[in-house]
Parts: C-alpha cells; sequence; structure tokens
C-alpha cells in the first residue's frame, strides 16, 4: 500500500545508460524466433530482493563496471529492435545500452515484503512500452532500489519478445558471477541453429493439439473483447514439510501438481454458477534441456487441460484425484507438442515471409507457471544470484504484463530449496481477497507476502 499521505513509496532519484565494456561487432544482428513474435504484447518483470545492504553503500561504480563487464558477452540485450526487410523484428547488436535507474523505498524491508502489494511492487520494475521511435527504446531496463535500513531490491524488467523468466534470471545471475569475479555458472547463448536441440527443416508441421489450442487462441484474440477487471497478486509461501506431507497422497506429483490442482479448485469454486458448465487451465512449461538450458529468447509451451466442474470433481474424488489430473497432462505434454506448437507460430508467416501478429499467450483462461526445472541438485537457482558471496535473495517475485482474461499462477521454488515453493497468484481483486481467506489453502499454514494484507 502507498504511504498515509497518498505518495508513492517508491522514488527514483538518478537515471542513466550502461554500456558494454567492449565494443560490439559492427552489423550483428540478434534474429528474433516465431515464438519470441508471438509474445510481443507481454513485458517481463523479475525483482530481487537482499536482507543485507549489498556492496557496504549503494555505490553504483563496481554495479557498472561488472554490469558492462556483463553486456559485453551479450550484446542483443544491449541493442535495439527494428524491423528487417522481412518485417520482423530483430535486435541491431549496437552500443546503446541499458537502462538503469536508481530508486529509494520509504520504508524498510520488512515493512515492504508484509504491507506492500503487487501493485506497489510493479514500482520497483518501471517500464516504458516501445514508443513509435523505437531506435533510442531499450528493451531491457534494470531498476536498483534501496530500503530503508539497509535492504535492496534489484529490478529486471524487459520485452517479453527477448525473454522468458528463466532467460531472465540467468542473465541477472550472470551478472552477479561477474560481479564476484567467478565463472558464469549459466551461460546464455544465442546460436539459434542449435538452440533447443534444432528441428529438421524438411519435417512437416505436426497438426497436434498444441497447434489447435494456438490458432484457437489467436483467433479469440482477434474477435472477443474481454472486461477490463482490475488484478491484484498475492504471494503465498508454503514450507518443504507441508508439501511433503501433502504429497504423501498423491504418488509420483510433483509440488507443481500439487499446488496448481489446489489453486486451479479453489479459485474455480469463486467464479459465478452460470460459468460453471467448463474449466479450462493453461499450463505453460519450460522446453529447454539440459543441454541448452542458457537458451537466449523463448521456450515456453502452453497446453490447454479442460475438466468439467473441477471444484465437483474435488469433492467427489478428493484433491489427489485432481492432482493426478494435472500430472498426467504434464507428464503427456513431450517434446514434440513444443514443435508441434513452434511449427504452428513458423505457418503463420505470411507475404514476404512476415510473422504473425502477437496475440496474449497468458490467458484469457487461468494461465498456471511451472518453474519446476529452475531447481539444480534441489537447489532454486533464483535464489543463487548473489552479489556477494552467501548473501542469497531472500524472495524473488516474477510478474508478467499485458496479462489479461481469469488470472495467472506461477509456481516457482522458495529460499528453502527441496519441496518448498513459492505461488504468486494474480486474479481480480474481489476474487483474490477471498482466495486469502480460502480454507483450504490457510490451513496449510502459508507465508504470505506482498499481499497487501497480514501474514495468515
Amino acid at each position: 500500500m502507498p504511504a498515509a499521505d497518498g505518495r508513492s513509496r517508491v522514488v527514483v532519484h538518478s537515471k542513466l545508460t550502461v554500456v558494454s565494456s567492449r565494443p560490439v561487432v559492427p552489423g550483428k544482428a540478434h534474429t528474433l524466433t516465431a515464438l519470441d513474435h508471438a509474445m510481443g504484447l507481454h513485458s517481463l518483470h523479475v525483482v530481487f530482493y537482499y536482507k543485507e545492504q549489498l556492496f557496504g553503500s549503494i555505490d553504483l561504480d563496481p554495479l557498472r563496471v561488472s554490469l558492462s563487464e556483463t553486456l559485453s558477452l551479450y550484446p542483443q540485450v544491449t541493442g535495439r529492435v527494428d524491423k528487417n526487410p522481412d518485417g520482423n523484428w530483430e535486435v541491431k547488436c549496437n552500443d546503446a545500452g541499458v537502462r538503469v535507474l536508481m530508486a529509494r523505498v520509504g520504508t524498510t524491508l520488512d515493512e515492504w515484503l508484509t504491507s506492500g502489494d503487487g501493485s506497489e511492487e510493479r514500482l520497483l520494475t518501471m517500464w516504458d512500452d516501445m514508443p513509435d521511435d523505437h531506435s533510442i527504446w531499450s528493451p531491457y531496463r534494470i531498476q536498483i532500489n534501496e530500503f530503508e535500513g539497509g535492504g535492496v531490491a534489484i529490478g529486471l524488467s524487459c520485452t517479453h519478445m527477448h525473454a522468458d523468466p528463466t532467460c531472465a534470471t540467468l542473465l541477472i545471475k550472470s551478472w552477479a558471477e561477474t560481479h564476484r569475479r567467478e565463472a558464469i555458472s549459466h551461460p546464455l547463448f544465442v546460436d539459434e541453429s542449435s538452440a533447443l536441440g534444432g528441428r529438421p527443416v524438411d519435417q512437416v508441421i505436426n497438426k497436434k493439439s498444441s497447434a489447435a489450442y494456438y490458432e484457437a487462441k489467436s483467433v479469440a484474440s482477434k474477435t472477443t473483447s474481454l472486461p477490463v477487471k482490475k488484478m491484484g497478486t498475492a504471494t503465498f509461501k508454503f514450507s518443504n514439510s507441508t508439501i511433503k506431507r501433502e504429497l504423501n497422497s498423491c504418488p509420483g506429483a510433483t509440488p507443481f501438481d500439487l499446488l496448481a490442482a489446489m489453486f486451479w479448485t479453489q479459485i474455480a469454486r469463486l467464479k459465478p454458477s452460470e460459468s460453471k458448465t467448463k474449466h479450462s487451465f493453461s499450463v505453460c512449461i519450460d522446453f529447454r534441456k539440459k543441454k541448452s538450458f542458457g537458451y537466449y529468447g523463448n521456450a515456453l509451451h502452453f497446453s490447454l487441460l479442460s475438466v468439467p466442474e473441477v471444484e465437483q470433481l474435488e469433492r467427489e474424488d478428493g484433491l489427489a484425484h485432481v492432482v493426478g489430473v494435472v500430472h498426467r497432462h504434464v507428464l503427456s505434454q513431450k517434446e514434440e507438442d513444443f514443435w508441434s506448437g513452434m511449427d504452428w507460430f513458423e505457418a503463420q508467416k505470411g507475404e514476404g515471409d512476415k510473422f504473425g501478429e502477437p496475440f496474449k499467450l497468458y490467458g484469457p483462461e487461468l494461465t498456471c507457471v511451472s518453474m519446476e526445472h529452475m531447481l539444480d541438485d534441489c537447489q532454486p537457482l533464483m535464489y543463487g544470484v548473489m552479489f556477494e558471496k552467501e548473501k542469497k535473495p531472500v524472495h524473488v517475485s516474477y510478474h508478467v504484463g499485458n496479462m489479461e482474461g481469469e488470472g495467472l499462477i506461477m509456481v516457482m521454488p522458495a529460499p528453502e530449496g527441496g519441496l518448498a515453493r513459492t505461488v504468486m497468484v494474480t486474479l481480480p481483486e474481489e476474487e483474490l481477497a477471498r482466495l486469502c481467506e480460502a480454507e483450504a489453502i490457510s490451513s496449510l499454514n502459508p507465508t504470505m507476502l506482498l499481499s497487501g494484507r497480514q501474514a495468515i
């Protein structure tokens, strides 16, 4: 919530541009894929919170030096977007640099995490959509926020055309490791020929359900206007012991399966009775392989899971049955389904090989994003983003801009690792308030953050 006098608690006091430490080779360009183009209506926002005061005090010089060194490895980050002769977006890799903002937050970090909300948190990653003159627009913004009493939040914003949550996380992780003078453990690469394992160019388009789903979403986005709703966001943290206990009755299921099923059923109960003839649920998973984990760009796959009256299903057969439904759906999504979707995006090219128009992939149905792949030996990668040794983030948030429809659920690892999970839920405000009071969720004793209310 804002300050008592209504003013924002986040005040940006300086702006600058940080360029790479080595000049970019002239004429280099980074090609955006068909999936990257499809993400063009969305933006991505990530915030890393640190309890301790980093660097002794917020001195931009050491940060700027290490950021410049990191950017020299990734010219596609410092460049500017432009249209190629086909009319498709590409990144002109140049030395234009990344916008960096410095801000002060008029409260302590602890107070912020308990009293703030999702809309206020977005002020830690201030963002400007692409203007008509895109030659001067930075696709990336970094904001360093200093809290009273020493806490720090580092926010990254970018267009979703450039990066998905994994890519954005690894970019900041690379910066942190460069700052500590350590080798980059998960470097990003932009070799499109080997990206995600590659696909034979002579392979025919596979008319599987994933392609049909994207086709339906594309058509709906052009023909259906959704009512504008004021959305709110709340964050729930579930302990390792809680998730382990709940999974005992769900053999083979993952924490994502459990939490996706639980929040899906509870949110379904909040819907008006006339909308309960069928419940659709969009599942988003990352399809990076181990050998291509550092792929720069988008590697997300969306699929549709539909059942008649999911909350009725829970009442009759128990939550474990719904968990099983989600689990089987996730397991059913194979690499070929991902490539079927990629084939469909490629097939939307029009005259002159121009990609199809972007549409909102997050929505209109309730969308749930799995970040199970972000665990390395049960340790969450986002909590390994340490600018100083052993000073891990105490919390990491992810937001998707321009999301529409019924809402968004993001299930990600929690700081303690193992089976512990953090769930960020974005819903219409009236539904979110009721969800936060749902007994099925509160009985698991989650820690609540950034919901504008006190912890359960």
